[in-house]
């Protein structure tokens, strides 16, 4: 146990276990599985409104169908976001900010890891496109509103970035803006590891830009911890009786 009083091994449940979240409103990026799945699942317990924002809403709402069977009580609801493409993170902002719902909560959860080079729909590398430009867009879209909410709620809003001990694998340069887009440069591991370090920056830069402007807001990258989910479908290996992956981010 750490000076939280929590562990590698402390559920979400048992993390979250005594707070109320009635009243409060969240984003989840990459709901469909894993940790996204997660996340959304006890958030709505504890009575959280929770936007599963995924690019296959066909699973997102088949999530959101088995959280609803689970907790009846439930405020879930799908929403489909590409974060590798530009245009369908707009169209997913614009579709949100005229709902006219409130934003507490922004949690930048969705990734891919360890991809084979590929371009996205804007010709961005895809790992890039996906773990960072899509998120670091979003949130730039949804900044006024998470703004207003915080101010006229007088609850502290928070930003989430999931970002990955893998930042520390990115290349030996850092990142590498002029060859984002290189296929002969490309190493999938430093790609994905370069994406985290982006993840980390952009919390560390939204901290200072909150703390300039006022805003009663926080940011903040983690890493997740290891544990076996579908991120790293291109990379696993296999352990004794176990599929076990690198990193989770």
């Amino acid at each position: 146990m750490g000076s939280s009083g929590f562990s590698s091994s402390s559920t979400a449940e048992e993390v979250t276990q005594g707070i109320n979240g009635s009243g409060l409103t969240a984003i989840v990026t990459g709901t469909t599985h894993g940790i996204g799945t997660e996340t959304a699942r006890v958030l709505a317990l504890r009575g959280v409104h929770v936007i599963m924002a995924a690019r296959d809403v066909i699973a997102a709402k088949a999530v959101k169908e088995a959280i609803l069977k689970e907790i009846p009580t439930a405020k879930v609801d799908a929403m489909e976001l590409d974060l590798s493409s530009m245009t369908s993170v707009r169209k997913f902002a614009l579709e949100y900010i005229s709902s006219g719902l409130p934003l507490n909560i922004l949690i930048n959860n969705a990734g891919i890891s360890a991809f084979p080079f590929t371009l996205s729909k804007d010709n961005i590398e895809l790992q890039f496109a996906t773990n960072h430009l899509g998120h670091f867009l979003l949130t730039n879209l949804l900044l006024d509103t998470l703004k207003k909410t915080a101010s006229e709620s007088k609850k502290e809003g928070r930003i989430i970035i999931v970002s990955s001990d893998g930042h520390q694998y990115t290349y030996p340069e850092g990142i590498l803006f002029d060859k984002i887009n290189d296929e002969s440069s490309y190493q999938k591991w430093h790609a994905y590891g370069q994406s985290k370090l982006a993840n980390i920056l952009h919390a560390n830069e939204l901290t200072r830009l909150l703390k300039e402007d006022g805003a009663d807001i926080t940011a903040n990258s983690l890493h997740p911890g290891v544990i076996v989910t579908n991120i790293f479908h291109y990379s696993s290996v296999l352990i004794g009786n176990y599929t076990t992956l690198h990193y989770l981010g």
